[in-house]
């Protein structure tokens, strides 16, 4: 029987260690690689080629959302699985605007994980219970498939999304354009673009709407620059 490939995406070694010792407890499930942030994962994912891969939807250097919609740019057969402790509408919204095949509760229990993962192997969606619950009253033919809950995140490009993120860590114009390789007048106009599309108009607003929308934990210590 061929083995269904994982790729563990999350960048707390243990918690990544927990869903890697509950996998190895099943037959039909083989951990490929892990990654303990979103370029990483990007990375594998391009190398690898696993038939799912479990995403922190809040990772460094680049969150899930991004590093979701960049894989599924690369490979659009590739099967994602969201994992975050949160089921806030925009969290679920953008993960599948990224391409995600499902969303977990990092809560979820060990059987429904499983499940999970051999059910979006077999090209299914899967949402943890009390999400397909909620939705389902939004909309009884498909979580999330309703208009989007947030639109706004829709219409940021890939490297919006990145210069969004650090400046949300609280990443100064010079650590920005050394992080990512490019110009610092690049990343102002950046961060131009971005206040523009959202209509917000300084970095505490950006940073509050990265933190709604998942792009990074509450949790951050945060500069304000």
């Amino acid at each position: 029987m061929k083995k269904i490939t994982v790729l563990l995406a999350e960048d707390h070694m243990i918690v990544r260690e927990g869903f890697r010792k509950m996998l190895e407890l099943e037959n039909d499930f083989e951990i490929v690689g892990e990654a303990q942030d979103g370029r990483a994962a990007l990375a594998q994912a391009k190398k690898l080629r696993p038939d799912v891969i479990l995403m922190d939807i809040a990772m460094p250097q680049l969150n899930g959302l991004e590093a979701t919609r960049q894989i599924v740019k690369i490979n659009p057969t590739a099967k994602i699985l969201m994992l975050s402790a949160h089921s806030d509408d925009a969290y679920v919204q953008n993960a599948i605007d990224s391409g995600a095949k499902g969303f977990l509760l990092k809560q979820t229990s060990a059987h429904e994980v499983c499940h999970a993962i051999r059910e979006v192997q077999k090209g299914k969606t899967f949402f943890s219970p009390s999400i397909a619950r909620h939705f389902n009253r939004l909309n009884p033919l498909l979580p999330g498939s309703s208009a989007a809950l947030n639109p706004k995140a829709a219409r940021l490009t890939s490297r919006e999304m990145e210069v969004l993120q650090l400046i949300a860590e609280g990443k100064a114009n010079k650590e920005t354009a050394a992080q990512l390789g490019i110009g610092i007048k690049t990343v102002e106009k950046h961060r131009e673009h971005l206040m523009t599309k959202l209509d917000i108009h300084d970095t505490a607003g950006l940073t509050r709407y990265a933190i709604s929308a998942g792009i990074i934990e509450s949790s951050v210590q945060l500069t304000i620059v």
